[in-house]
């Protein structure tokens, strides 16, 4: 059987679904094609249910410091059995609407594993048999898979990965996290909240070693809180059974230590999943860690083959693959390229982090003469109001001009308070167009404003030694 489409799209993720519900509003009928479930690692393994029992670990333990501001009998009895039932649910329930939004947009799915034979014909491998596909253009949204670590293959028993970690019926007793990264963090910090024993490894001298170090350390103190130990400059060496239990042997900078542990998990980064499509028959050009070297269009080497999402670099990020494929969708039917605007990132340990456009380090690198404000959420009546005190503001301006050149949150909500900082980046906007917008009061998203006065040289809320301010053009 012969399949005739505009678009071939392999991977269902959303950058290979949102690319298909682009192209079917463009007139365009695309053919999708995943071997797991229509959202990907996103939606069904990774974003969405992360974030599921991040928030439900995140009740149970704010109801643990209730008791401060004077509730009594305040902590909940967990069923985390119930929990992860509900995290399913809901999951599934995204999964049946991208499904009914792909099918009203002129795309069919097909579960299966494709792989190229020619540029314009693939071959889709199904549990009843396979089938071929002819097309036009083809968008490569493989999106991307957990690193492996010699010794330490996931057997979704004793070592896990993300996926195996958020399908846990009850939570360890201990839990090693090998990984001082995102993932790890993540995990690390809700199973903490649930109170596992939490043993942190990191290779590198500093948590979240992409992040800077005053961001950082504000989630690293958080960690301590919940009486998380960290083992820094690290290096997980092997593992055995030990009766009942594990123990993981670490190579330290104070000597070996060994770790009882029920579980391990497995969180050192993730490499693209570019591996078994037929993409070097085609001459698509690929990185040395294999990824596809792609244009400002998300253009291969090849001609009517495009590529998205983490298959095609850092960062690793499904808003990121959601961009890049409205981006080829575009493309393809001969439209308007939209602005590609900067790339938030956020982290959801406790305290959450979120950065968009460049760092203070980035832009100093850059040769960039700035000037940085911070403003503290121990200073916002909101976040006194909440108990949610720790953490800071910080905005990144062009000291000649105050164009914000990034922002960040580092404190409860970042994620949700980004938004605003996404839009002045986007547009350039001055630390002064900041300052002069009125802020509802009180709201965290205040402390913004606040940083932006601060680099100005003239924040209210807080005092600060007086400095000349930036030039600031009309």
């Amino acid at each position: 059987m012969s399949i005739k489409t505009d678009v071939l799209i392999i991977g269902g993720g959303p950058g290979g679904y949102v690319a298909a519900i682009k192209l079917g509003q463009l007139g365009r009928r695309s053919v999708l094609v995943d071997r797991d479930k229509l959202g990907g690692e996103c939606l069904n393994y990774g974003c969405i249910p992360s974030k599921a029992l991040i928030s439900a670990a995140g009740s149970v333990h704010k109801s643990r410091k209730a008791k401060e501001a004077g509730f009594e009998d305040s902590v909940p009895n967990i069923d985390w059995d119930k929990v992860v039932a509900w995290k399913g649910q809901m999951v599934g329930g995204f999964v049946k609407n991208v499904g009914v939004l792909v099918k009203g947009n002129k795309c069919e799915f097909i579960n299966g594993s494709a792989k190229f034979t020619s540029a314009h014909t693939a071959i889709i491998a199904k549990t009843d048999g396979s089938e071929s596909v002819e097309f036009e253009h083809a968008i490569v949204a493989t999106g991307s898979e957990p690193a492996g670590v010699p010794g330490f293959a996931v057997d979704g028993e004793s070592v896990l990965g993300s996926k195996e970690a958020l399908d846990l019926t009850r939570a360890p007793q201990a839990l090693a996290v090998i990984g001082g990264g995102v993932i790890g963090l993540e995990i690390g910090t809700f199973f903490a909240k649930l109170g596992t024993k939490v043993t942190v490894v990191e290779f590198t001298d500093a948590l979240l070693p992409v992040i800077e170090r005053d961001m950082s350390s504000v989630v690293a103190r958080g960690l301590a809180k919940l009486g998380v130990e960290v083992l820094l400059g690290s290096k997980a060496k092997a593992w055995m059974k030990k009766g009942k239990r594990l123990e993981l042997s670490v190579e330290t900078p104070e000597g070996e230590r060994k770790i009882a542990s029920d579980k391990i998990l497995l969180a050192v980064g993730r490499v693209p999943r570019s591996h078994g499509l037929g993409l070097e028959k085609l001459g698509v050009e690929l990185d040395r860690r294999g990824h596809v070297v792609v244009d400002s269009e998300m253009l291969s080497s090849v001609d009517n083959i495009y590529a998205i999402g983490d298959v095609v670099g850092q960062p690793y990020l499904a808003h990121k693959a959601s961009r890049e494929g409205i981006l080829a969708a575009q493309s393809i039917a001969g439209r308007p390229l939209e602005p590609r605007g900067a790339v938030p990132w956020a982290v959801f340990t406790d305290p959450e982090i979120s950065w968009v456009g460049q760092t203070e380090a980035e832009a100093k690198a850059a040769g960039v003469s700035v000037v940085v404000g911070k403003f503290p959420f121990a200073a916002s009546g909101r976040a006194q109001a909440v108990r949610e005190t720790e953490g800071f503001c910080k905005v990144v301006a062009e000291r000649a001009t105050g164009r914000i050149l990034g922002a960040g949150f580092v404190g409860s909500n970042a994620a949700d308070l980004i938004g605003e900082a996404c839009l002045a980046v986007s547009l350039g906007a001055t630390l002064t167009q900041v300052a002069q917008t009125v802020h509802p009061h009180p709201t965290l998203n205040e402390t913004f404003a606040e940083a932006c006065e601060a680099a100005l040289g003239h924040p209210i809320h807080i005092l600060q030694i007086k400095r000349e301010a930036p030039t600031v053009a009309a």
